[in-house]
C-alpha cells in the first residue's frame, strides 16, 4: 500500500487530506511539524509527500531541502497561495515533483499524487532493474574458483574503471560476452547501454549498416533513416563479438571511426561523432590472419590496447563442479524439476572429456540431461554417448616420460573432430551435430587444426 505524508500546520486541512486519500486506497501520515515531517521521512518508507509551503516552525522550501539531501528520489508536492507562487517556482527549482495553489480542487490534487507515485514506482523499478543488471553481470556472476580465473576476476577490475578498448580472446564457449558485459557494468558507463553485434553472423553490406547506420535511399529496402549500433550505444559500450570475422572494407571503416570518433551513415554525407567504449571478441588467431592478409594490423592494434585472455574449460577443470551445480539449479528451476544430485563417476567423466565447446557445451549437457532425466540421481547412463566414448579409452592410457596433458588432449579432440568430419562426409553442421557442439565451434576446431571441410552457405 502506498504511503503519503501530508505536513500542514492547519489541522483541519490534514484531516481532510487524510480522509480523501485513505478512500482511494493510501496509508496517510499527517502531522503539522515541519522537524517531525523529516524524522518520519527519514525513518519510514514514505512514498509521496504534500506540504504547504508557509510553516510556523521552519520554511516549506528548507523541508524540501532537507527531503531531497534525505531521500533524492521521494516525489514532493507543495501547497502554496497566490502570493507564494514565486517560492513555489522556486520549489521546482530545487526538485519539488509539483505544486497547487490553494484553495485547490481535491480532484485535481489526487490525480497530481497518482502521478507522483506513479514516476516514482518506474524510479524504483529502474533501480531495481538496473542493481538486477550489474548484479548479474558483475563478477559474481562468473563462476569459477581456479587460479586461472582468480586472475581473469582481478584484470577486469583493473580494466573495468578505464575507458580503454579491449580485445578478448578465446576459444567459442569460454564466456567472452559475459567478460564483456561484467567490464561494462563494473565501469563509469554502467548506467548507459551496452550493446553488442555479432560480425560473423551478418553480410558484409548488412554488418555495415548495422554498426554505422544508413540514410534513406541508400539501397533498396532503406526506406528510413535508421540509427547504426555506435549511435545506439551513445555515452556506453559497444561489443564485437567475432570481430576476426570483419571483411577488409569493414575494418577500413571501423578502424576511421576509432580514429576519428566519428561515423558516417551508409548513403549520408555528416559526420555524426561518437562517445563508445569498443570491447571486441575473437576466437581466432588474429596474428596469424595479418599475416595471411586477411586481418588490418593497424586496426589489430587500436582492438588490442587491453587484452583479456579466457581460458578453455579443459585449463580450470577444478571450476566443472562448481558450473555443474550452477547449471543445475538454472535448468531444474527453470524445467519445475526437483534438484537434482550427481553421481561421483559422472564427474570423474566430466573432468576427463576436453570440452571442445567450453562451458556452452557443459551447459547444453546438463540442460539435456536435466530435459530428459526423470529420476533423482544423474549417472553415466543419462550422459552423451561422446562424453562415454572417451570414458572408454581410459584403459588404453598410459603417462610416460615427457608426458604432456594439453598437447595429448589437442590430439584426441583433432581425433574427434576428424572422425566427425568423415562420418558427416566433410559437412560441417552434420559434424557439430554428431560432437553435440554449435556451428561456431566446429569451424574454429577446423581451422585450428587445419582440417578440410565444406562450407555451408550462409555460415
Amino acid at each position: 500500500m502506498d504511503k503519503i505524508l501530508v505536513l500542514d500546520d492547519e489541522r483541519s486541512l490534514c484531516e481532510l487530506l487524510k480522509v480523501v486519500f485513505q478512500k482511494e486506497g493510501y496509508e496517510v501520515l499527517t502531522t503539522p511539524s515541519a522537524k517531525k515531517a523529516i524524522e518520519i521521512a527519514q525513518g519510514d518508507d514514505i512514498d509521496v509527500v504534500v506540504s504547504d509551503i508557509k510553516l510556523p516552525e521552519m520554511n516549506g522550501l528548507e523541508v524540501l531541502k532537507r527531503l531531497r539531501k534525505i531521500k533524492p528520489e521521494l516525489p514532493v508536492l507543495m501547497i502554496t497561495a497566490y502570493g507564494t507562487i514565486k517560492e513555489a517556482v522556486e520549489a521546482l527549482k530545487m526538485g519539488a515533483y509539483d505544486y497547487i495553489i490553494k484553495p485547490f480542487d481535491v480532484e485535481e490534487l489526487k490525480v497530481i499524487v497518482a502521478k507522483a507515485l506513479e514516476t516514482k514506482r518506474l524510479q524504483d523499478e529502474n533501480v531495481r532493474l538496473r542493481k538486477e543488471l550489474k548484479d548479474k553481470y558483475s563478477l559474481e556472476s562468473m563462476i569459477g574458483k581456479s587460479k586461472k580465473m582468480q586472475e581473469i576476476y582481478s584484470l577486469i577490475e583493473k580494466i573495468a574503471p578505464t575507458e580503454t578498448t579491449v580485445l578478448i580472446q578465446g576459444e567459442s564457449g569460454t564466456g567472452k560476452e559475459m567478460a564483456a558485459r561484467a567490464i561494462h557494468y563494473l565501469s563509469l558507463r554502467r548506467e548507459k547501454p551496452f550493446v553488442t553485434i555479432n560480425c560473423g553472423a551478418l553480410p558484409e553490406s548488412l554488418l555495415e549498416s548495422e554498426l554505422f547506420g544508413h540514410v534513406k535511399g541508400a539501397f533498396t529496402d532503406a526506406v528510413t533513416d535508421k540509427k547504426g549500433m555506435f549511435e545506439v550505444a551513445d555515452k556506453g559500450t559497444l561489443f564485437l563479438d567475432e570481430v576476426g570475422e570483419m571483411s577488409p572494407i569493414t575494418q577500413v571503416k571501423l578502424l576511421r571511426t576509432l580514429q576519428e570518433r566519428k561515423i558516417r551513415r551508409v548513403g549520408g554525407t555528416e559526420e555524426i561523432p561518437i562517445d563508445v567504449r569498443i570491447i571486441s571478441a575473437t576466437n581466432q588467431d588474429l596474428k596469424k590472419k595479418i599475416k595471411e592478409g586477411f586481418f588490418r594490423e593497424d586496426l589489430y592494434y587500436r582492438l588490442n590496447v587491453l587484452s583479456l585472455e579466457m581460458p578453455p574449460l579443459r585449463e580450470r577443470k577444478e571450476d566443472i563442479p562448481l558450473l555443474v551445480n550452477h547449471f543445475l539449479q538454472k535448468y531444474c528451476q527453470k524445467l519445475g524439476r526437483g534438484m537434482k544430485r550427481v553421481a561421483p563417476e559422472v564427474y570423474n567423466i566430466f573432468e576427463s572429456y576436453p570440452w571442445p565447446g567450453n562451458i556452452r557445451e557443459l551447459e547444453n549437457v546438463i540442460e539435456r540431461v536435466v530435459a530428459i532425466e526423470e529420476r533423482e540421481t544423474i549417472t553415466t547412463s543419462c550422459l552423451p554417448k561422446e562424453l562415454l566414448q572417451l570414458e572408454k579409452r581410459e584403459i588404453e592410457l598410459e603417462i610416460k616420460p615427457g608426458f604432456k596433458l594439453n598437447e595429448t588432449i589437442e590430439a584426441i579432440t583433432r581425433d574427434y573432430v576428424q572422425k566427425a568430419l568423415e562420418m558427416s562426409r566433410g559437412k560441417l553442421k552434420e559434424a557439430a551435430e554428431l560432437l553435440g557442439v554449435n556451428y561456431r565451434s566446429i569451424r574454429y576446431l577446423v581451422d585450428k587444426f587445419d582440417l578440410k571441410a565444406e562450407r555451408e552457405e550462409g555460415y
